[in-house]
């Protein structure tokens, strides 16, 4: 599905590649780039994370078909355009430090969303491809009230046979995970994986699987997260 363009206002300008020499934190002082309502005037936030190969303005094209007016829209930019070198179903040590960095920028940015005045349970999580690996890997490992959770295209991070720790309580989150049920990046299992750790730790958990879909965005997809989200 093609995507159409949207206004961005840069926080940021410069843009840095992943390092061949991994540091400890390989994700900072990279663009965040934002649409949507003024973060100060806004009444919710989504966080939104791309894939890899994409950039931080293709994910925010969905702000435009989201349609959801008092939203502040936040997109960061991934080194080297990618949040980690390998897949996301290799082992996790393989991925660090980028994993580890990608999920700490999170956490900051959520920071600054929160002291713009915008409370985490008005706070939503998004992404496609990795950036949907990173949402649910984020909420597993900080599980808490989110406004809400989008997980288009991903699902949680490990080899296969890992088990996921349920402690903790997402308290009711509201939460959409969709996919293809033959896509070539994910396994169907690792959704239906990702769906099941989400409802036990408390998730509202809506999953979607479609037939003979690429790897994309459905437009059923978006008027599911559209609906999911009419309450903020």
């Amino acid at each position: 599905m093609k995507i159409p363009l949207c206004v961005l206002r840069p926080f940021v300008v410069k843009i840095t590649t992943m390092p061949t020499t991994p540091t400890d934190q390989p994700h900072t002082d990279l663009p965040l780039f934002t649409s949507g309502v003024d973060i100060h005037e806004a009444s919710a936030a989504m966080i939104l994370l791309h894939g890899r190969g994409a950039t931080a303005q293709e994910i925010l094209f969905l702000a435009d078909l989201l349609k959801l007016p008092d939203f502040a829209f936040l997109a960061p930019q991934a080194g080297g355009n990618s949040w980690y070198p390998y897949r996301f179903t290799v082992r996790v040590a393989r991925n660090e430090p980028f994993l580890t960095s990608a999920l700490d920028m999170i956490t900051d940015i959520i920071g600054q969303v929160e002291e713009s005045g915008i409370p985490l349970e008005r706070i939503v999580l998004g992404g496609f491809s990795q950036g949907a690996c990173l949402v649910s890997e984020y909420a597993v490992r900080y599980p808490a009230r989110y406004g809400g959770l989008l997980v288009f295209s991903g699902g949680l991070i490990g080899p296969p046979g890992t088990v996921w720790g349920a402690e903790g309580s997402l308290d009711g989150t509201p939460v959409f995970v969709g996919c293809s049920d033959r896509d070539p990046h994910i396994p169907l299992e690792r959704v239906y994986e990702t769906s099941d750790v989400l409802t036990r730790m408390g998730g509202e958990v809506t999953s979607k699987i479609y037939p003979n879909l690429a790897h994309t965005v459905h437009p059923d997809e978006i008027d599911h997260a559209r609906k999911m989200l009419s309450y903020l």
